[in-house]
């Protein structure tokens, strides 16, 4: 069974490792309520509701995994940063998960990529 899958990509003005400290850091900017607990998961309200999210990171190779769990569904997310010079291009991969719908899944990925745009700003102006 093929899976439904969408990827996004963008160029930020920032080197790797300032791209990658700001992704990290960025859940409070994207989300007021978000607090980041001892296990590494934070939780907030996400625009479906009570959510959490948990970075799977690797610096060295520019991998920031992480994993979304709200009411609907988990989510695994592969995300990498490439460096591009002074620039970086961060890739992130959203796949369906079995318990949504493909209406569900494009739904989501219209919020998913306005989320994905105020966190190229967040980058840039941090």
């Amino acid at each position: 069974m093929t899976s439904k899958s969408r990827t996004i990509t963008f160029t930020v003005n920032r080197k790797t490792a300032e791209a990658f400290d700001a992704i990290l850091n960025s859940p409070p900017k994207l989300m007021p309520d978000a607090i980041k607990h001892d296990d590494g998961w934070w939780t907030f309200t996400s625009p479906w509701g009570p959510a959490k999210l948990k970075f799977h990171e690797n610096r060295q190779l520019g991998i920031l995994d992480h994993q979304f769990i709200d009411d609907e569904a988990q989510w695994d997310v592969p995300m990498r940063i490439v460096s591009k010079g002074d620039n970086s291009e961060v890739i992130t991969t959203i796949i369906k998960p079995n318990s949504i719908s493909d209406q569900t899944f494009d739904e989501r990925m219209k919020e998913i990529e306005k989320i994905m745009l105020s966190m190229k700003q967040i980058i840039e102006e941090t």
